[in-house]
Order: structure tokens, then sequence, then C-alpha cells
């Protein structure tokens, strides 16, 4: 882990450690499959002590040693923000990245479903309609067709709750509450699905923003709501989840055809066989947070909401909002619920 910090320590600009990827992406440009040594490079923008990173891009990298396939890991966002780094993805020099589905809606919008309020029932439900559902199976292939980047598998981020000053139990609670969502057209139609006032604070204002009083809540997994103290400036968090966050991992095309056979199905299983550890390291880390506040005393946890209620006002805002292949996919994902 120490020579990989030392590899990461390097990467001080962006354009610099493009140049660099320029030549060690991996693969070609055709489709030959040609396999041999490789170099991949693997960016993300979760700091190292992510789940994403040591019970997720750290295993990948150890799994396919043996591969001849090197992963160099470089989280953090060092190689640029997610819209820049995608860019890098289709583009080739950047090998493989995790993406959430609302920030690739910008450039294939159908995919943004996946990050709709109430979609998925829980993290099972996300899990199975991605491994079996045709209409799933062919969202990849358009977006592969579209983006030239081809998805890998699904990872769990974390459920998307609110925190306030004031407890969060039905959707009338938000009444005259201005929340901070992330400013992005997925988002912010769950905010309106949800009856929330959305307000567009940049991640790195919404400390400020809470402590002053410009926003009075955020919505967030419990974990990044503690990574990032906003939890000493909210009095409340209430467990709707109303969003169950993902990741998706995703590989240059070219860069994947130009591994052989085998190390393309290393480089599967290892992505696949890592979505249940970073899963369960998750977990772990939201439940360390609850049991941490609990103890604390602040803030206060509500888990008596009516999540429900909820969940039937953003059913049918997006049922009459939504349409095309949007429609089609997340009536989809809602007919598959309940179905494990």
């Amino acid at each position: 882990m120490r020579s990989t910090t030392r590899r990461l320590a390097a990467a001080v600009s962006l354009p610099l450690a493009l140049g660099l990827l320029t030549g060690c992406a991996g693969g070609d440009s055709g489709s030959g499959g040609e396999g041999g040594a490789q170099t991949l490079s693997f960016a993300n923008s979760y700091p190292e002590d992510h789940p994403h990173n040591r019970c997720g891009a750290v295993l990948v990298q150890e799994s396919v040693a043996d591969q001849d396939l090197e992963v160099e890991l470089f989280p953090s966002s060092q190689l640029g923000g997610d819209t820049d780094r995608f860019t890098s993805v289709m583009s080739g020099d950047i090998a493989l990245d995790l993406q959430g589905s609302s920030g690739l809606a910008a450039t294939f919008e159908p995919i943004g479903v996946m990050d709709m309020a109430y979609a998925f029932d829980d993290v099972d439900h996300l899990f199975s309609w991605f491994d079996e559902s045709e209409a799933a199976q062919q969202m990849k292939e358009d977006f592969e067709a579209e983006t030239g980047a081809k998805i890998l598998d699904v990872w769990y981020y974390g459920d998307r709750t609110f925190s306030a000053n004031s407890p969060i139990r039905t959707p009338a609670d938000l009444d005259n509450l201005r929340i901070r969502f992330p400013d992005s057209p997925v988002h912010l139609q769950n905010a309106e699905a949800l009856g929330a006032e959305p307000v567009a604070v940049a991640f790195e204002e919404i400390y400020l923003a809470l402590q002053q009083g410009t926003v009075d809540g955020q919505e967030n997994p419990v974990t990044l709501t503690a990574q990032n103290s906003f939890d000493e400036v909210q009095d409340y968090v209430s467990l709707n989840r109303h969003s169950v966050g993902s990741q998706l991992v995703v590989i240059n095309a070219n860069t994947w055809n130009g591994l052989s056979e085998e190390q393309q199905t290393a480089l599967t299983e290892a992505v696949r066989d890592a979505r249940a550890d970073n899963l369960e390291c998750a977990r772990t880390a939201e439940q360390e947070v609850l049991d941490e506040w609990e103890t604390a005393g602040t803030p206060e946890v509500i888990e008596d909401v009516d999540v429900e209620a909820f969940r039937s006002q953003a059913q049918d805002y997006f049922l009459n909002n939504l349409d095309g292949e949007q429609l089609e996919l997340y009536q989809d994902i809602r007919d598959s619920a309940g179905q494990d």
C-alpha cells in the first residue's frame, strides 16, 4: 500500500497526470484482445480510506496482479472531477473509473434513472435488477454504444438520507425547508418528487451553508454526513433512505478490447468479487457512525420515518413526469421490486 501511495503522490497535477496516463491507460485502439502486460489506471473521487478504495479498488488491484495486469490507483479526484474523468475515460486517457449514474446521465440520459428517489427498494433490489433485468442489459449495451465506455459492475455507495435542524418523518415535514441537493437534473428531480425546496450549493461549501443557515439541511449517506462533519451543525438525521446510492465501474471499450480473454475474465471477476466486500465495508461504516451518534446523543437519529408516504409520492411524480426510455427503465425497476 505504501508503494501505491508513493505512486499516487507523483500525480501532482491533472495535466501532468493525464499526459503520463496517455501511455499507460492500457489496451489498443482495435479489438484484437492481444493481452500481454498491461497497466490500467483506476481513478475515483474518494479518499484512500473510503470503502470504494480500501474495500474496492485495492482489492481489484491485488486480484488481477497475477494476470499481467498492473492497476494504478488514483483516488481523491487526483485526475479531475467526475465530469472531467469520464471525458478522459471516453478518450482512453483513463482506463477505469467510478461514476454515479446521475453524473453519467449528462452523457447518456437514461442511466440517470438508477439514482432516482425510491427507484430501488434497497441494495439487494439494485443488484438483482442490474444483474438480471433484460432492460438493464440493454441499457448497458446502449451506454457503451453511445459513450465508448463499458460498464463492468455496480458498487454500493450508501443510502442517501436527510439531515436537518428539525426531524423529517413525512413529506409534509419538508415544507419550507431549504435542502441542499447536488446541482444535477436527476437530483433536482428527486427534490421535486420528494417535495423539498432544493438549494444548489457546491459540496465544499455545504458545512458553511448549514452553519450559517443558508440551507436548513442536506441529503447524503450517513457516513459522508459524518466524514464531512455536517453532523456538527445539524440536530437530526432522518433515515428516510430515499436513494440507494451506487457507483458504476466503467472502462474504456478500446482498453477492454486490448485485454486477452483471460485478463477480461480476471478483471470482471475481481470487480464483481469486490462488490460484496465493498458492501460489507459500507454497511459496517454506517453502523459505526450510527452507534457513535447514539452514544453522543447528537444528532438525534429519526427512524420512524413514513417511508411508504415518501415512496408513493416519488413514484407518482416519476410516472407522470418521465417519458421515453427513462420511463421504460423506471417502470422496469419498479416492476422488478419484490421479485427476489
